[in-house]
């Protein structure tokens, strides 16, 4: 699942001028978002927030990532420290 993140701040065409869509736009100015949240908390259609992302992804003002995907090397070494942990409390 993709999250969404706001690059920039776009100036919106008059079909994007409704309080939800400057909800979700505020949304994604803090944090990345998964679309079915930004549904829920503007309370348009899953329709209505693709094509609005859609739109953003044309004008360049959209950051994407993928949901599992780790943030970091140290993300995908988080299995590692676990093990390290563990053997060495157990030994202890």
């Amino acid at each position: 699942m993709k999250e969404f993140k706001l690059a920039n701040w776009p100036d919106l065409p008059p079909a994007y001028q409704r309080t939800a869509y400057r909800r979700m736009l505020s949304d994604m100015s803090h944090r990345f978002v998964a679309a079915n949240e930004l549904a829920e908390r503007s309370g348009l259609s899953r329709y209505e927030v693709r094509q609005f992302v859609e739109m953003l992804d044309t004008r360049q003002a959209l950051l994407e990532r993928d949901r599992h995907a780790p943030d970091s090397i140290f993300d995908t070494l988080r299995p590692l420290g676990g093990w390290l942990r563990r053997a060495l409390t157990a030994e202890a």
